[in-house]
Parts: structure tokens; sequence; C-alpha cells
């Protein structure tokens, strides 16, 4: 059963949600090769009790909101859409940090999705320096009633901390997964804290997790290795809250079912030698 996790500043997600990127066309530029498609995985993913979907309209751009819009709108009550802002796609499809108009980036965001305030928005920032400047904008954006939320994404434990100095960090969204794991100590920590820990690509992303040893233990324990990925990241963390995207109503539906998959101590222990 896909459950719920309530984070401290009380959003209530369930622990496997949808990561839309995915939905716009390669390398998440232009528009998808069957929109229909897309739209029925969004309503595939409703209907499977997801609650939890994470977009940008810098996916495309403004493909995965509209058609998030398409599928969904108006919203189901419980479901909560997270974007990000921070950047902007180029003409040619660069991924170009945009930390000075995150006004009209939210915006813009509410517009596509067609929404009078975003659930959560994540400030994705580029690099280790300072972002308080940003963040204290998001965080009036807030006070506005614009943003209910707020996360933070490829960032470090020392941003995460200048961040909470400003404003609730609800999560963070980091690349982690089962043999990516620089963010251990700071999964750790936010758990401890009731934060929410969102690993962007815990499947691999743009390079698919591939190990012998996680493909012997899948066959194991009779699940997929991408079911086996998925379950080791839940058990990883209580706030762990894994958004593995996919075109496949057939993918969707194996990513969901991962909610139900128990690995016995003897896989975790295999899966937990990965590290590295």
């Amino acid at each position: 059963m896909n459950d719920t996790v309530t984070l401290a500043d009380n959003l209530t997600l369930t622990r496997i949600g949808f990561g839309a990127m995915q939905l716009a066309g390669p390398n998440a530029f232009g528009p998808p090769r069957d929109r229909a498609a897309a739209v029925r995985v969004l309503r595939e993913a409703v209907d499977l009790g997801v609650t939890h979907v994470d977009t940008s309209d810098y996916y495309g751009p403004f493909v995965t909101n509209e058609i998030i819009r398409e599928a969904l709108h108006p919203y189901p009550s419980n479901l909560r859409i997270v974007t990000k802002v921070g950047f902007r796609r180029g003409p040619g499809g660069s991924w170009d940090p945009a930390p000075d108009d995150l006004r009209a980036q939210v915006e813009s965001n509410l517009e596509h999705l067609g929404l009078d305030a975003l659930d959560a928005v994540n400030l994705r920032v580029e690099g280790p320096g300072a972002l308080a400047g940003s963040f204290a904008e998001l965080a009036g954006l807030r006070t506005e009633g614009l943003i209910r939320h707020l996360g933070l994404s490829n960032v470090t434990a020392e941003q995460v901390a200048e961040a909470r100095a400003i404003a609730p960090v609800v999560f963070v969204q980091n690349m982690y997964n089962l043999v990516l794991r620089t963010d251990d100590a700071l999964v750790d920590s936010l758990a401890a804290d009731g934060i929410g820990y969102v690993p962007f690509f815990p499947l691999g992303g743009f390079s698919p997790l591939q190990s012998t040893v996680l493909d012997e233990v899948a066959a194991s324990v009779g699940a997929t290795p991408q079911q086996t990925a998925l379950a080791w990241l839940l058990r990883r963390s209580p706030t762990m809250l894994p958004i593995p995207g996919t075109s496949s109503v057939t993918h969707l539906r194996e990513n969901v079912a991962a909610a139900d998959l128990s690995l016995p101590p003897s896989a975790v222990a295999r899966l937990d030698a990965l590290a590295g």
C-alpha cells in the first residue's frame, strides 16, 4: 500500500509520488511523442492513489504543466502538485540558472497549471553559494498566499540550514539512489526533523541503474530491479519520498507496487553494500 507521510510543515504526501519530467520530449525538452499517452499516465497515477506529482514550467518548457492541467484539472482535493523554480530552458534545450525573476516563474507555473496557489515550490540552486536572497523572495510569495510550502533542490546541508533560518523547509530534492549516496548524512538529519527527502533520479535517470547484485536481489524477492531499488529507498528513511517518472502506464503500476515490497535483511545487506 502506498502509505502517506505528514512532513514538518503539515504537508501530507504518498511515499511514492510521480515525477512528470519524462512526459515532455527527450531531455525534458519539447512535446512528447504521444500526448494522449502522457495524459493516460497521469490519470492512472491518480487512480492508483498517488497524491504527489512533481513538475516544473521548465520541463518542456511549459509542456508537463500543460499536460497535467489537461489530464487532471479540476484537481482532486488530496493531490499536491510540487513545482520548481530557479532555472529556465534555452532555445536549444540548455538548463540556464535564473535566480532573479522568481515571481515571474511562480506566476507562470500558476498560469500553466490553472491554480491560484502552488502547493509547494522547490528553489533549484546552482552550486554551493548563498541562496538567502532567492529563498527570502519565495518566502515573501508564501506570505502573499501564492505558495503554501517551500522546498529546496540541488543543495548542501549548509544551504538547507541557511534557508531554514528564513522560512520552514518542507523537503529537500537532491539526486540520490541505491548507488549514489552522497547525501546519506543529510537524509538522516532531515528525517530527524520531520523534513522530507525527495530523491530525484531514484532509478538512475538518464542512465538507469545497472547492477548484477540488484538484479539478483530482485529475482530473489520476485520483483523487478526498479521495484527493488524503490523499496530500498522507502526503507532507507521514514521521510524518503521517491518520485519515479515514466511515460508508461505499465511501468507506473510497477513503480507504485514497490510500496508493497518487503525486503528481507539479507537482501538489504547486499543492497547496502552497493554504496559508491
